[in-house]
């Protein structure tokens, strides 16, 4: 919201709107992509949303009108439910059924700690770079790339055959 109103310009009544349509798609993208990870494996969805919020990251950096910052919001809302949605089914893969509630558990702090951890990062890099959002915006694309290459040597089949022995 603050980089749409600071940057793009969206009016206050411009950025209701656009949380409202992000939240749709979100709900889309995470309907979508429950039945895209059984196509496909859950590493490999999850690993697409990760490339989608890198490209949102840079098209948000890259956009200087509002018309073209949606094609960026729309990617975004879409990578928010299925990211979500993939990654607490992979946690729940992992997780031994009597431990389910455990994992779940630090599967929900984790979301917390990356909900205070990236907007911290971004506002420390805007107050570091005299206000520049757009480079904290594109810095926020690369703790993405640096999720997707934490999630390059996960062996799914290892981690749920482990929890369930």
């Amino acid at each position: 919201a603050i980089y749409v109103q600071q940057v793009i310009g969206f009016q206050p009544s411009e950025t209701m709107v656009l949380i409202f349509v992000l939240n749709i798609a979100a709900m889309l993208g995470a309907l979508g992509f429950g039945y895209l990870q059984d196509a496909l494996g859950h590493k490999r969805a999850l690993a697409i949303t990760l490339v989608g919020w890198t490209a949102t990251c840079f098209i948000a950096a890259a956009t200087t009108d509002k018309a073209s910052f949606w094609w960026a919001a729309g990617l975004a809302g879409v990578c928010m439910g299925s990211s979500q949605s993939c990654g607490r089914a992979l946690a729940g893969l992992f997780a031994p059924p009597q431990q389910l509630g455990e994992f779940y558990g630090l599967w929900s702090f984790a979301m917390r700690l990356a909900a205070i951890v990236g907007p911290v990062m971004y506002g420390l890099i805007t107050w570091a770079l005299d206000g520049n959002q757009r480079v904290a915006i594109a810095a926020t694309g690369l703790l993405f790339v640096a999720a997707l290459l934490a999630l390059k040597p996960l062996d799914v089949a290892r981690g749920q055959a482990a929890a369930h022995n």
